[in-house]
């Protein structure tokens, strides 16, 4: 048993006793992390899914993590346990803060994330839980990011044409639909559901995290170019399905863009030139798109808000509050999609918008 351990103690005695045989580097945007493993397979397994962000070159990594093969090791801690999100029941994880640092326990999973003291840990059945260790390499870069000076926002995004967009929208609304639909006409990929705002010499950046889609049947039925994610039978299956049931459908498949597109078509940077929040409502009414001033709609700021969870650890960060968020939007178009639900409609119309 351990007692009351120490970030820097496990981190060291875990790399004492799981000697690392495999290393890559993942570049996203100016950052490079580094990421060391004692599992071969799950080495081929991250190499596949970060393909597009491999690094070659000799820049140092700015963050080094390490994926740890093993049986997590049994810890005499009082965990505290993370109540669910609003709207769900399922508790996932637990913590336990160190006097230096973060565990993070997965309670279906058993896996083990430990942060701090410059350590970045994850051990475990990393090689049945990759896609663990995957969110845990992003969280890093996030935290890093955050710890500079960054703002988390809740959104997708995509670049039209030399315009970065971000798209944001309460649960549900389809904003991972919309950036796909985009894509598919030629937009660029920047990110998912986590963007970091960076104001920089005066210009707003968005900086997306390394991670593919993950969406449900009703986004690949609805776009000819995600049909390769959907196997026949499920294809079929689904298709049957009722329009509220189908939309409702928590079935998740992932959605690699390099892999769909090209690897050319994922960017994990962009300057910031509109932000779009959808508040539509599924019903036959013509999608609106209106420029709106965010600090007179306080009702659309929680759509874009994010709090960083549990992976976020700094002692002397200050929770942003809206005003923040506001702040951080300065001189960025805001627009509110509101009507009826249509993609193909939402998109023409952001096209327009940034066009003109």
């Amino acid at each position: 048993m351990l007692t009351q351990p120490r970030i820097a103690d496990l981190a060291l005695a875990l790399a004492a006793k799981y000697p690392v045989r495999a290393h890559l580097s993942v570049r996203m945007a100016d950052l490079v992390l580094g990421v060391h493993t004692n599992s071969t397979a799950l080495h081929t397994e991250l190499t596949r899914y970060f393909q597009p962000f491999l690094e070659e070159g000799s820049q140092p990594p700015a963050v080094e993590i390490f994926a740890v093969q093993a049986p997590a090791p049994e810890l005499d801690v009082p965990f505290r346990i993370k109540p669910p999100e609003p709207g769900k029941t399922k508790i996932k994880e637990e913590w336990f803060d160190t006097d230096d640092g973060r565990i993070v326990r997965k309670r279906l999973t058993g896996m083990l994330f430990l942060f701090g003291a410059g350590h970045h840990v994850a051990i475990g059945d990393c090689e049945a839980n990759p896609n663990q260790v995957i969110n845990f390499v992003n969280n890093r870069f996030l935290e890093y990011r955050l710890q500079h000076g960054g703002l988390l926002a809740h959104a997708a995004a995509v670049i039209l044409g030399h315009r970065g967009v971000a798209l944001a929208g309460f649960s549900g609304m389809g904003k991972s639909t919309l950036a796909l639909h985009l894509v598919t006409e030629g937009a660029t990929f920047v990110s998912n559901d986590r963007l970091v705002l960076v104001r920089q010499e005066g210009t707003l950046h968005a900086f997306g995290v390394a991670k593919h889609p993950r969406i449900n049947p009703g986004t690949i039925l609805g776009n000819p170019a995600l049909a390769p994610l959907l196997p026949e039978a499920d294809r079929q299956r689904f298709a049957a399905l009722p329009a509220d049931e189908l939309w409702t459908l928590e079935a998740k498949y992932d959605a690699p863009i390099h892999e769909l597109f090209g690897a050319d078509r994922f960017r994990l940077a962009t300057p910031l030139h509109a932000l779009a929040i959808l508040n539509w409502r599924r019903d036959n009414t013509p999608v609106r798109l209106q420029a709106v001033d965010v600090s007179r709609r306080p009702d659309l700021l929680p759509a874009f808000m994010k709090d960083p969870g549990l992976f976020f650890l700094a002692p002397t960060w200050q929770h942003p509050s809206p005003a923040d968020y506001v702040s951080a939007l300065e001189g960025c178009p805001v627009f509110e999609i509101s009507g009826g639900v249509n993609f193909a409609q939402a998109a023409r119309l952001l096209r327009q918008e940034l066009s003109a």
